[in-house]
């Protein structure tokens, strides 16, 4: 199964992947804005940490959500958003770190470089040193790193499924942490060979173009994954979700697989604000599947 027009409906529908209208917080203008509003976010939420460092430069940098009164050693989820790989700012899914922190999580949302200035791997990289910097701080926050889960949107997505599939980058960054679940929103998993320019740029100078795909690194050891996507998504089609979950089954690795009745590409993360959360279940579905796993347990 390759990224054909059954999974992306072209190159501005590329572009479109987890977009920001400006990428630039001094800007103040996204169009996440609506959903960050104060009177749009759950409330009992601290954004305990602001812009935290992880890694030098501008984009090595976290946030960091919890319950206004945690409970100790609360479970932690690194949620990834998405932007194609070339866009996207942590502080416009402000409602996404509140609403994962209301249900009793410690939420950590790191930026990660971003093509022009890197190609893959350079992205995934990033996103693990995130992952060693929660191994080695998490508890300062409340957090308890043997609990650590993995969520992510389109290009988010791709990043958290491949953090679950390949120990690897991980283990190059220092880190021994175990993904416990991860959960992946409307992800490109099976888009070799690579169609449009947005995609080369990020992925067309890899050695191993097959290496990249997430449905060729399934193996038993995988960690369990709730993959969802909605079936009016347009810009990644829902083929990448059917294909990932049917390979992970025949790995026996334990998978829940949702399909949302009119949502789209945007809708399904927007969907886990307090704004739009009547729209799908989303919020309440991840939180019982990393329950499931027993991220709430005692």
């Amino acid at each position: 199964m390759t990224l054909s027009r059954r999974h992306f409906i072209g190159s501005v529908g590329a572009l479109a992947l987890g977009s920001s209208l400006l990428s630039s917080p001094a800007h103040a203008v996204s169009l996440m804005d609506p959903f960050n509003l104060p009177t749009a976010v759950d409330n009992g939420v601290v954004k305990i940490g602001d812009g935290i460092p992880y890694a030098g430069g501008p984009r090595g940098k976290l946030d960091v959500y919890v319950q206004q009164n945690p409970k100790a050693n609360a479970p932690v989820v690194m949620f990834i958003y998405g932007g194609g790989w070339s866009r996207g700012e942590r502080w416009e899914y402000d409602f996404v770190g509140r609403a994962l922190a209301s249900r009793g999580f410690v939420v950590v949302i790191p930026d990660y470089r971003l093509v022009p200035e890197v190609t893959y791997p350079a992205f995934l990289y990033d996103v693990a040193v995130a992952a060693k910097w929660v191994e080695d701080n998490i508890s300062t926050f409340g957090g308890n790193r043997e609990k650590f889960f993995l969520a992510g949107h389109s290009a988010g997505a791709y990043n958290a499924v491949m953090l679950g599939l390949d120990p690897a980058f991980l283990r190059d960054a220092g880190s021994t942490l175990t993904v416990r679940g991860v959960a992946g929103l409307a992800g490109p998993y099976d888009f070799y060979p690579f169609e449009f320019n947005e995609v080369r740029e990020a992925f067309g100078y890899a050695p191993n173009p097959e290496g990249t795909q997430p449905i060729r690194l399934v193996t038993s050891a995988a960690p369990p994954m709730f993959l969802a996507t909605g079936n009016l998504d347009l810009i990644v089609k829902t083929d990448n979700t059917t294909a990932l979950a049917a390979r992970l089954r025949e790995n026996m690795v334990p998978v829940d697989e949702r399909y949302y009745d009119g949502i789209g590409h945007m809708e399904i993360v927007t969907a886990l604000g307090a704004m739009l959360r009547w729209r799908a279940p989303v919020l309440d579905d991840i939180v019982n599947f990393y329950a499931s796993l027993g991220a709430l347990d005692a």
